[in-house]
């Protein structure tokens, strides 16, 4: 009898320590992720310098502006690059060695930018570009791109993309790649580019580069 109520205190010390660390362990969870870490997104987006430039500014129109887009938008792209759901044997490559927190730093640095401004090229397509983004195209059921990316293409974090001042060729190939079904990775997008004709794609795609 003595040494069960020895070894009962010990017991019950056990239960409670399991019980503390169960609990703080779901504190933990609940609070969810940790806070992205500017300084390590910055330190791993290094590597993606010679597409995107150093802070994702204005590089090259063949690929996308990444500065002051949303953090959400980023990581669901990555995370679908490394499951293979977005095809791309570059960015499949980049993303493939990136843990979940990777990509969150990333993101969160790139979105942290201020977007510069971009410009339309096309005068000619303007108008018509301007008709699309605002009020779609009624006789082919493609609706207004403002209604999801705003009329100033900023976008809605976590749904939709910033499209306003990205570069048109960029917006352009995408749409085309919807088109097509070799990027697959939005629904929405598949159905809504495949009414499109290449003048409508390059005009929408044009407008939205001078939007702000």
């Amino acid at each position: 009898m003595k040494s069960l109520l020895a070894v009962l205190p010990t017991a019950l010390s056990s239960v409670a320590l399991s019980a503390l660390l169960a609990g703080s362990a779901l504190a933990a969870d609940a609070k969810g992720p940790a806070k992205p870490d500017l300084a390590k997104g910055a330190e791993k987006a290094a590597a993606c310098q010679a597409c995107h430039t150093a802070d994702g500014s204005r590089g090259s129109p063949a690929n996308p502006i990444l500065q002051g887009q949303h953090a959400e938008y980023l990581v669901k792209q990555l995370t679908e690059f490394k499951s293979g759901k977005r095809q791309n044997a570059v960015m499949s490559g980049m993303a493939a060695p990136l843990t979940e927190e990777d990509m969150r730093n990333i993101a969160a640095f790139y979105a942290s930018k201020q977007a510069k401004p971009g410009f339309a090229k096309n005068k000619d397509l303007v108008q018509l570009g301007e008709k699309i983004y605002r009020g779609g195209i009624a006789a082919k059921q493609v609706p207004a791109c403002a209604g999801c990316h705003s009329p100033t293409g900023a976008g809605i974090p976590a749904q939709y993309p910033r499209v306003g001042g990205q570069h048109s060729d960029y917006t352009e190939a995408q749409l085309n790649g919807f088109r097509a079904g070799t990027r697959g990775n939005s629904a929405q997008m598949v159905s809504i580019a495949a009414k499109m004709s290449d003048k409508e794609i390059k005009a929408v795609a044009d407008y939205m580069a001078g939007l702000r």
